[in-house]
């Protein structure tokens, strides 16, 4: 689901960025467009967080070194 939200603000930010550059219609400024990607990082890093711990969670337990 993270992964999901991820992919989908990041292309929000993606087609800010190419309607801008070919169109000259960006329709976010550029603190709007910094959230944005702040926003789909963040995502991002939730979501392999989780996917982490699903992992460790299967396969039975810590991985302590």
């Amino acid at each position: 689901m993270f992964l999901a939200a991820s992919i989908i603000v990041f292309v929000i930010y993606f087609a800010n960025v190419a309607l801008g550059a070919f169109a000259s219609s960006a329709f976010l400024g550029d603190v709007g467009e910094m959230l944005v990607l702040f926003a789909a990082s963040i995502l991002f890093v939730v979501a392999i967080l989780k996917k982490e711990a699903d992992r460790k969670a299967a396969k039975g337990g810590s991985d302590e070194r």
